[in-house]
Protein backbone atom coordinates (compact mmCIF):
# COMPACT_ATOMS: atom_id res chain seq x y z
CA UNK A 1 0.00 0.00 0.00
CA UNK A 2 1.01 3.33 -0.83
CA UNK A 3 2.61 4.82 2.65
CA UNK A 4 1.87 8.46 1.34
CA UNK A 5 -2.20 7.83 2.36
CA UNK A 6 -0.29 7.60 6.06
CA UNK A 7 -1.91 11.38 7.51
CA UNK A 8 1.47 12.83 8.59
CA UNK A 9 2.75 15.14 11.03
CA UNK A 10 4.22 19.02 9.37
CA UNK A 11 6.69 20.25 11.48
CA UNK A 12 6.77 23.84 12.65
CA UNK A 13 9.24 26.21 13.90
CA UNK A 14 8.24 24.94 17.73
CA UNK A 15 8.09 21.11 16.42
CA UNK A 16 10.99 21.49 13.91
CA UNK A 17 13.66 19.83 16.27
CA UNK A 18 11.95 16.83 17.30
CA UNK A 19 11.64 16.00 14.31
CA UNK A 20 15.46 16.69 13.57
CA UNK A 21 15.93 14.33 16.49
CA UNK A 22 13.87 11.84 15.20
CA UNK A 23 15.21 11.59 11.69
CA UNK A 24 18.57 10.95 14.00
CA UNK A 25 16.20 8.19 16.07
CA UNK A 26 16.65 10.52 19.46
CA UNK A 27 13.65 11.28 21.55
CA UNK A 28 13.93 14.64 22.91
CA UNK A 29 11.51 16.98 24.75
CA UNK A 30 11.28 20.32 26.18
CA UNK A 31 12.84 22.08 29.81
CA UNK A 32 11.91 25.27 30.65
CA UNK A 33 15.03 27.12 31.56
CA UNK A 34 12.92 29.54 33.62
CA UNK A 35 11.12 27.31 35.77
CA UNK A 36 12.95 23.67 34.88
CA UNK A 37 9.59 21.79 34.29
CA UNK A 38 9.49 19.28 31.29
CA UNK A 39 6.97 19.75 28.74
CA UNK A 40 5.42 17.74 25.54
CA UNK A 41 4.19 18.52 22.80
CA UNK A 42 6.82 20.89 21.34
CA UNK A 43 5.54 24.76 22.17
CA UNK A 44 7.39 27.83 21.55
CA UNK A 45 6.89 28.46 25.52
CA UNK A 46 6.54 26.95 28.63
CA UNK A 47 3.35 25.46 29.20
CA UNK A 48 3.29 26.30 32.73
CA UNK A 49 5.38 29.76 33.29
CA UNK A 50 4.72 31.39 29.67
CA UNK A 51 8.76 31.54 29.26
CA UNK A 52 9.88 31.44 26.09
CA UNK A 53 13.53 29.57 27.36
CA UNK A 54 12.87 26.54 26.12
CA UNK A 55 15.41 23.82 25.58
CA UNK A 56 15.20 20.08 24.26
CA UNK A 57 16.69 17.47 26.25
CA UNK A 58 17.29 13.76 25.08
CA UNK A 59 15.10 11.64 27.17
CA UNK A 60 15.30 7.72 27.95
CA UNK A 61 12.62 6.69 25.33
CA UNK A 62 11.29 4.46 27.99
CA UNK A 63 7.81 4.73 30.02
CA UNK A 64 4.79 2.72 30.94
CA UNK A 65 1.31 2.84 29.10
CA UNK A 66 -0.65 5.03 30.30
CA UNK A 67 -3.84 4.42 28.39
CA UNK A 68 -4.51 2.44 25.34
CA UNK A 69 -7.23 1.65 22.82
CA UNK A 70 -7.24 -1.07 20.08
CA UNK A 71 -8.36 0.02 17.02
CA UNK A 72 -10.39 -2.81 14.87
CA UNK A 73 -11.68 -0.63 12.60
CA UNK A 74 -9.20 1.53 9.86
CA UNK A 75 -9.14 5.18 10.62
CA UNK A 76 -7.69 5.84 7.31
CA UNK A 77 -6.73 4.19 4.14
CA UNK A 78 -3.29 3.77 5.16
CA UNK A 79 -4.57 1.61 8.42
CA UNK A 80 -6.65 -0.57 6.60
CA UNK A 81 -4.47 -3.61 6.29
CA UNK A 82 -3.01 -3.28 9.90
CA UNK A 83 -5.99 -3.36 12.21
CA UNK A 84 -6.00 -4.64 14.72
CA UNK A 85 -3.24 -1.71 16.11
CA UNK A 86 -2.65 -0.33 19.41
CA UNK A 87 -2.99 3.35 19.77
CA UNK A 88 -1.73 4.61 23.60
CA UNK A 89 -0.48 7.60 25.48
CA UNK A 90 2.75 6.27 27.29
CA UNK A 91 4.30 8.30 30.63
CA UNK A 92 7.72 8.67 29.58
CA UNK A 93 10.08 8.44 32.80
CA UNK A 94 11.13 12.05 32.41
CA UNK A 95 7.04 12.75 33.35
CA UNK A 96 5.67 13.55 30.53
CA UNK A 97 3.25 11.79 28.20
CA UNK A 98 3.24 11.07 24.48
CA UNK A 99 0.42 9.95 22.20
CA UNK A 100 1.89 7.03 19.58
CA UNK A 101 1.54 3.71 18.49
CA UNK A 102 2.25 0.32 20.44
CA UNK A 103 4.11 -2.09 17.61
CA UNK A 104 5.81 -5.53 17.16
CA UNK A 105 3.63 -7.06 20.07
CA UNK A 106 -0.14 -8.68 19.73
CA UNK A 107 -3.02 -5.92 20.98
CA UNK A 108 -3.83 -8.71 23.64
CA UNK A 109 -0.21 -8.27 25.44
CA UNK A 110 -0.84 -4.82 25.83
CA UNK A 111 -1.91 -3.87 29.82
CA UNK A 112 -1.92 -0.17 31.71
CA UNK A 113 1.39 0.18 33.18
CA UNK A 114 3.17 -2.08 31.49
CA UNK A 115 6.96 -1.23 30.11
CA UNK A 116 7.79 0.48 27.08
CA UNK A 117 10.75 1.61 24.92
CA UNK A 118 10.86 3.97 21.57
CA UNK A 119 11.52 2.28 18.16
CA UNK A 120 11.58 3.67 14.96
CA UNK A 121 9.06 4.01 11.90
CA UNK A 122 11.34 4.95 9.50
CA UNK A 123 9.92 5.71 5.66
CA UNK A 124 11.72 7.37 3.00
CA UNK A 125 10.86 10.35 2.03
CA UNK A 126 8.77 11.10 5.19
CA UNK A 127 9.03 12.13 8.40
CA UNK A 128 10.36 9.34 11.21
CA UNK A 129 7.68 8.19 13.55
CA UNK A 130 8.39 7.52 17.43
CA UNK A 131 6.33 4.47 18.01
CA UNK A 132 7.15 2.25 21.00
CA UNK A 133 7.56 -1.97 21.31
CA UNK A 134 6.65 -3.55 24.79
CA UNK A 135 9.29 -4.67 27.26
CA UNK A 136 9.78 -8.22 28.57
CA UNK A 137 8.13 -7.90 32.16
CA UNK A 138 8.21 -10.85 34.67
CA UNK A 139 5.32 -8.35 36.59
CA UNK A 140 1.60 -9.24 36.47
CA UNK A 141 0.12 -6.67 33.82
CA UNK A 142 -2.31 -3.88 36.09
CA UNK A 143 -5.45 -4.34 33.43
CA UNK A 144 -5.21 -6.22 29.85
CA UNK A 145 -7.12 -5.10 26.79
CA UNK A 146 -10.95 -6.58 27.50
CA UNK A 147 -10.54 -6.55 31.27
CA UNK A 148 -12.85 -4.72 34.03
CA UNK A 149 -12.08 -3.52 36.97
Amino acid sequence: MNESLRPMPVATDATRPFWDAASRHTLVIQRCSHCGRQQFPPRSFCHYCMSTEVTWQECSGRGTVYTFTVNYRAANAHMANRTPYVVAVISLDEGVRMFTNIVESSPDAVCLGARVEVCWLDTPGLPTLPQFRLLPSGTSPAIRHGEQR
